[in-house]
């Protein structure tokens, strides 16, 4: 069964993260809150964890999963960025964006893009995630809780407590989230291209349209 953690949105207990930093260690997959929707992460480097945070997302290798991290520093140590890339995502960072990018070697082949060697980064703006990182010391790897099926993501605790307590380890309560993922721009090419819009403001990057 899932452990419930119930924490403070802006002063989470240190107690309680610690505990959930322990469980990812072990090689659980978390719920956790984010500055767009609630989202499922594990351990970057525990294969058994990847492929069962890919079972309950229902997607394949195929399927962007992301990193969480908890600076810009961090980020440039799993994707090479040149200075157009990196001061677009110092605009909009932190925040609701998810950025597609050549992965670096720091990333494990089986978590990139099978083709594209790419991966999704992205630092969130979110008090209870961003100490969960402080404490994990490297970035998660995460995807958005959207159930297979679904078009929503999960924004209650203790719904998704109720439907995935024999899947995962564990869920971080810290209250509903924006209902929305975030928004994805892919930076690999010449220029920005948008591949969802969601909660991050494309204003933040200085752009007001581009192609989806």
């Amino acid at each position: 069964m899932a452990q419930f953690f119930s924490v403070h949105p802006d002063n989470p207990q240190p107690r309680l993260l610690k505990q959930a930093v322990a469980l990812l260690q072990q090689g659980g997959v978390l719920a956790v809150p984010t500055d767009s929707s609630y989202a499922l992460v594990c351990h970057l480097d525990d294969k058994a964890a990847a492929d069962q945070l890919r079972r309950v997302r229902g997607v394949d290798d195929k399927h962007h999963l992301t990193l969480l991290c908890r600076d810009l520093r961090e980020l440039a140590n799993y994707a090479k960025v040149d200075n157009r890339q990196f001061r677009l995502i110092k605009q909009a960072t932190p925040g609701a964006f998810t950025f597609i990018l050549q992965a670096t070697k720091e990333v494990p082949r089986r978590v990139s893009h099978p083709q594209r060697k790419t991966i999704g980064l992205r630092v969130p703006e979110h008090a209870v995630l961003q100490q969960l990182l402080t404490f994990h010391a490297e970035p998660l790897l995460a995807t958005t809780l959207i159930l297979p099926g679904e078009q929503e993501p999960l924004n209650d605790p203790k719904n998704i407590r109720e439907q995935l307590e024999h899947q995962i380890a564990g869920v971080i309560d810290s209250g509903a989230c924006v209902l929305a993922p975030t928004t994805v721009v892919d930076l690999c090419g010449d220029s920005p291209v948008i591949l969802r819009l969601g909660q991050g403001d494309i204003a933040r990057l200085g752009l007001s349209s581009l192609g989806i």
